[in-house]
């Protein structure tokens, strides 16, 4: 697979775009938003769903109760949109600034002041409407510009020790007091350029010049080709950068494309034919489908195509709302705003699908829309209802295609952007996971509140829902002295589609913290069972079959039911089939505890002790006679020549488990220098790299 060289130039601007306060503060802005964008979509959903009985259901006295409910949430959510932006984005930037100077409160009352005094909060004619998604622009401009110059007059001036107040017992009251200044300054001077810009645009308010400037605009010419080009391409260009396009520019939709709608409706009544192509619906029907930058063509691209499982969960959690072409899950989650590799697309497919919709209605192909439909209405219908024709949903179809094809490559080079990153983020969380491993701290990953703990948790949701795919076995051979092979140890292995093999451990340490251990040594099981032909092939037919079950899973009383099944289906006697039990502390050896391990025995598998030492609780598994197999702690092994001790507690294992009986092998022997010592200690069973390293059934043995 060809993967993005983050060396190139391109690249490298991509990151540093991607990396600037102001990029990053209003995406994690809209990011935290996504809440309220959802349930003001709903809410406009449920209000706008076009079909006929369930309109006339609202009509009634509970449907209209109904209704009321919904508008009411329309208006707390999407009614002050801007609102909530402006706080946001005003967050989100003082915590990526977070220092000991920083004060959140006092940027936030800082940008809501400005944003309301550029709003023209001051007018008579004031309303809500001012607040909803029409002003986004003017909450980006006041959310980050307030709070960078809240940030830096405060502080300056706790620098200079010009503190106004420094009073009261409370160390949050005295820090809030001084904030004064700073507020009041950073007020004062948004005031001060509302004012300016009021008197040179004579008008009455920054917003009312904002919304003229933008009408002032598409002041030229006539309504055709190229000034709904330009309408598409700044309205585009807007969403982008996460400003509400439609809204922002409601005023130029108004004044050059909504007319044409009874200019048209006129023409039919009085038996002309519709000559006006440029109306409200046609962009809504043929250039917006699925929402802002034709998105609907992203979403069937990510579904159809992407191998990134977190994009594709996106893409199915958002595909609901974006039939009715509510598109802010998909626009601000994946993100496609400020996202520089996004660019191209969604700014060039709706242009594309503009151009193409223009053709068809100026030729004829397809009818003029003469009827006019919600914004909501799915696609297909929308086309279909608009035109009276079938013909109208071909052309939103056929607009889907193109869109597919032009999203399609980036949506490919989004895969393996996020394949490059998920892998550099798995290497620094491995790092950290090792060494928490060596350091034998037991604090769960997945509860941590960190970036690792966040990972942590996206792996063990992939890990379950992959359990059943995913899981392979790769096969350890064991030599005796002489170099026969006498037996292969199953080692649990998870290949991730994009990591590869993980680190064994780890994979367990997430099955446990996930719940799903039980399951996950079940399904070793199982698959030794039926793999076990093949490895016999490959090893040769006497061999023993050996595989690990963690202790608390070899006591759960659900796992003895499941080798019942297991026995019954494929017979555990004559099979040479060897339970390796690790986690010696998880083992109370209580009566329980021994009568599950007799069962298991008598099933006719035999028992190993993983990880043998002269400890207390090593000691525990041989006063019953239920075991068949020691295997010496690999760090004996492997300290055999650092650490004297190990040679007189490797010989002393020995002793015992000649006296008892029992076959002895040893873990981790590298080199003809470690078997040999060992040999001469009296152990003769090895498994390790010296021999081979786990082979998979897929691949050809050396």
């Amino acid at each position: 697979m060809k993967e993005i060289n983050y060396n190139s130039r391109t690249q490298q601007f991509i990151r540093r775009i991607e990396q600037l306060a102001v990029v990053r503060s209003v995406r994690n802005a809209l990011v935290n938003m996504v809440p309220v964008l959802m349930i003001g979509a709903f809410a406009l959903i449920f209000q706008t769903l076009p079909l006929p009985f369930y309109q006339k259901l609202l009509e009634t006295p509970a449907g209209g109760l109904f209704l009321q409910i919904l508008q009411l949430i329309y208006s707390g959510t999407f009614g002050v949109l801007s609102v909530y932006m402006t706080v946001l984005i005003s967050e989100a930037y003082m915590k990526l600034k977070a220092d000991e100077d920083g004060n959140t409160a006092g940027a936030v009352l800082s940008s809501l002041i400005c944003f309301f005094v550029l709003a023209g909060a001051y007018l008579p004619d004031f309303s809500t409407d001012c607040l909803g998604p029409k002003s986004m622009f003017l909450a980006i401009l006041t959310g980050l510009g307030a709070s960078s110059l809240f940030r830096w007059l405060y502080r300056h001036l706790k620098r200079e020790k010009r503190r106004i107040f420094s009073v009261g017992a409370d160390r949050e009251f005295t820090k809030m007091l001084s904030t004064l200044l700073p507020v009041v300054l950073t007020a004062l001077f948004f005031t001060l350029l509302n004012t300016a810009i009021t008197r040179i645009a004579r008008v009455d308010s920054f917003r009312i010049g904002l919304n003229a400037l933008f009408n002032g605009l598409f002041s030229f010419g006539e309504v055709g080709f190229f000034k709904g080009f330009c309408f598409v391409l700044l309205s585009s260009l807007l969403w982008f950068f996460g400003i509400h396009g439609s809204d922002t520019l409601e005023g130029v939709m108004q004044t050059y494309f909504t007319p044409g709608l009874e200019l048209n409706q006129a023409a039919a009544a009085a038996g002309r034919a519709p000559e006006v192509i440029l109306t409200k619906g046609f962009f809504d029907c043929f250039v917006l489908m699925g929402g802002c930058g034709a998105t609907i063509c992203l979403l069937i691209s990510i579904l159809l195509f992407s191998r990134n499982r977190s994009m594709r969960n996106l893409g199915f959690g958002a595909a609901f709302p974006m039939i009715f072409n509510i598109n802010e899950m998909m626009v601000f989650g994946l993100p496609v705003i400020f996202n520089p590799l996004m660019f191209i697309p969604f700014i060039l497919v709706p242009l594309v699908c503009y151009s193409a919709a223009y053709f068809a209605l100026s030729s004829g192909l397809v009818p003029m829309i003469t009827s006019e439909e919600a914004w909501t209405t799915p696609v297909l219908l929308g086309g279909y209802y608009a035109t009276g024709s079938l013909a109208g949903s071909a052309l939103q179809l056929f607009n889907i295609a193109l869109g597919v094809v032009i999203y399609l490559p980036f949506v490919r080079m989004l895969d393996r952007q996020s394949e490059i990153r998920f892998k550099r983020e798995y290497g620094t969380f491995l790092d950290y996971y090792k060494a928490r491993e060596q350091m034998t701290e037991t604090a769960r990953m997945t509860d941590q509140t960190n970036v690792f703990g966040e990972f942590a948790r996206e792996l063990c949701a992939e890990l379950r829902d992959g359990l059943a795919d995913r899981v392979v076995l790769g096969y350890q051979p064991q030599y005796d002295y002489e170099g026969n092979c006498f037996g292969a140890e199953a080692l649990l292995r998870w290949k991730h589609p994009i990591l590869g093999i993980l680190y064994p451990p780890l994979v367990v340490r997430l099955a446990e913290e996930g719940g799903f251990l039980l399951e996950l040594e079940e399904a070793v099981l199982e698959r030794v069972l039926k793999e076990r032909e093949e490895v016999l092939e490959r090893f040769g037919p006497d061999i023993k079959i050996s595989f690990n079950i963690t202790g608390t899973t070899v006591v759960n009383p659900r796992f003895l039911q499941y080798c019942v099944q297991m026995d019954g289906e494929y017979g555990f006697r004559g099979k040479n089939l060897c339970l390796e039990v690790t986690e010696q502390a998880a083992l109370s050896f209580d009566d329980g505890t021994v009568m599950a391990l007799r069962q298991l025995h008598d099933m006719g598998l035999m028992l190993a002790v993983d990880d043998f030492s002269m400890g207390q609780t090593s000691i525990h598994y041989l006063k019953d006679n239920l075991f068949d197999v020691i295997k010496l702690d690999g760090s004996l092994v492997r300290g055999l020549f650092s650490h004297q001790n190990n040679k007189e507690i490797i010989a002393s294992i020995v002793g015992l488990a000649n006296t008892l009986g029992l076959s002895i092998l040893a873990e981790f022997v590298e080199n003809e220098e470690q078997r040999d010592t060992l040999h001469e200690l009296g152990c003769d069973r090895y498994q390790g790299y010296l021999y081979s390293p786990a082979v998979f059934l897929e691949k050809k043995a050396a």
